[in-house]
């Protein structure tokens, strides 16, 4: 293990932003060979409906089936999961449902207006989504919490009806991941996978509902078929590798950074796990603690190319060179392994989640600190938002205008649109202007 051999950056250096983008550089959707076997699958699928996903169902995952009737999972089936859990794996997803669910209440938005002195009532009114879809992976490893995290905030917001998606491989159930569609109250349960789950999500077939909303994560076939569909269907976003960024002042066990650092690198071999530190010596430290603990790993060998290939230790001149990288990455997940967190968090402007101090390990937030995991990549945290209530619902303006708010405000709806060129909505407006 001493080849291991991780990055070592170095703030200060005259190269290191080109070093760092580099290392950062990643293509989250593909070539031209996976982009059109993604649009193969989504037109036959978009034309022959349940025909089609029955025949990549078979040829993909290996299943066998002749109709979509035997890809469908019943209501009892996923309470049978539940029932048969044995009580220390049922305990644990209970609480941690329970969490989350907690968690997102906290986030409803409520419908509101205003009405002005004439009797000009404004407003906004929010409504949830009618039906939405959840890809859940399957194959490589199966995530129950992946179906809390994206089917309880749907809940929730009040969606009427939740589609869940799982591919099963050679036609292998998950009793953890069916367990917890029945206790997040996912509606109708279907074992597809790949481009073709999302093609019958985003078009419907004669057996699977069209969906106003896709959502949960995937391949990278099933990335690109989002991407594809965007507009036919909303979705969530396009995630790339799982991803850590670990601030650390030297102060946290070595021990710790390093298992942290593996629990994202064990996800697959693009994951991304970077340490920066001001103190070099601790730097050495996690890397021996790194090569003395990663013969212990049963996923070692991926968390081994995933270090090699994908991970750095940055050194940095102090604390506030820390947070400027941070900021530079905009990582998914942004430990903050330091004596006093609570100083850097207002200087920390992109971050999916900021996991604050030496006990926040990030992978209780994977299962159940409460907040969602479903996360922003590959930078986006500059821009994007966790998974929410709030992407389960959609806000419409209230606009009811007074006779005297309509004659006041219609002199200045004319000025403009008649500035626009526009005549009709100028004179649409000057219609309701109150003649003197």
């Amino acid at each position: 293990m001493s080849e291991l051999n991780i990055q070592r950056l170095d703030a200060g250096a005259a190269d290191f932003e080109a070093s760092l983008q580099k290392l950062l550089a990643w293509e989250a959707v593909s070539d031209s060979g996976v982009n059109a076997t993604v649009d193969e699958i989504l037109g036959r699928v978009r034309t022959e409906g349940d025909a089609a996903v029955v025949e990549y169902s078979n040829r993909f995952d290996r299943v066998g089936v002749s109709s979509m009737a035997e890809l469908e999972l019943s209501r009892e089936r996923l309470e049978q999961a539940l029932e048969q859990l044995p009580q220390a794996q049922r305990s644990a997803l209970e609480e941690a449902a329970v969490r989350v669910r907690d968690y997102h209440e906290r986030q409803k938005s409520d419908s509101w207006s205003y009405t002005e002195a004439d009797g000009t009532m404004l407003g906004q009114k929010v409504t949830p989504m009618d039906r939405v879809g959840i890809y859940v992976p399957g194959g490589k490893a199966s995530y129950p919490s992946s179906v809390l995290m994206n089917a309880l905030p749907a809940k929730v917001a009040g969606v009427g009806e939740i589609i869940m998606v799982v591919p099963t491989p050679g036609g292998e159930l998950n009793e953890l991941v069916l367990a917890a569609a029945a206790l997040a109250g996912v509606d109708r349960v279907f074992c597809i996978g790949g481009a073709q789950a999302v093609a019958a999500l985003a078009y419907g077939t004669e057996t699977v509902p069209r969906v106003d909303k896709i959502v949960g994560p995937g391949n990278i076939f099933v990335a690109t078929a989002k991407r594809a569909v965007f507009g036919v269907v909303g979705i969530d976003m396009i995630a790339g590798p799982s991803e850590i960024l670990v601030l650390c002042d030297g102060s946290t066990d070595p021990d710790w950074i390093a298992m942290d650092l593996f629990s994202q690198a064990e996800h697959d071999e693009d994951a991304q796990s970077i340490l920066v530190s001001p103190d070099a010596d601790y730097l050495d430290r996690v890397e021996q603690s790194i090569l003395r603990l990663l013969p212990t790993m049963e996923r070692r060998e991926i968390i081994e190319v995933s270090l090699r290939n994908r991970a750095a230790l940055v050194h940095v001149k102090d604390m506030a060179q820390a947070v400027d990288v941070a900021n530079r990455i905009a990582p998914e997940h942004l430990e903050l392994a330091v004596e006093n967190p609570e100083a850097l968090v207002p200087d920390i402007r992109h971050a999916g989640a900021i996991f604050m101090g030496h006990y926040t390990a990030e992978a209780l937030g994977d299962y159940c600190a409460g907040p969602n995991h479903v996360l922003p990549t590959s930078g986006t945290a500059r821009f994007s938002s966790p998974l929410g209530v709030y992407d389960f619902q959609k806000r419409s303006s209230l606009i009811q205008f007074s006779a005297a708010g309509a004659s006041k405000l219609g002199s200045v709806a004319s000025i403009l649109a008649r500035g626009e060129g526009l005549t009709a909505h100028a004179r649409s407006a000057e219609y309701r202007i109150k003649q003197e």
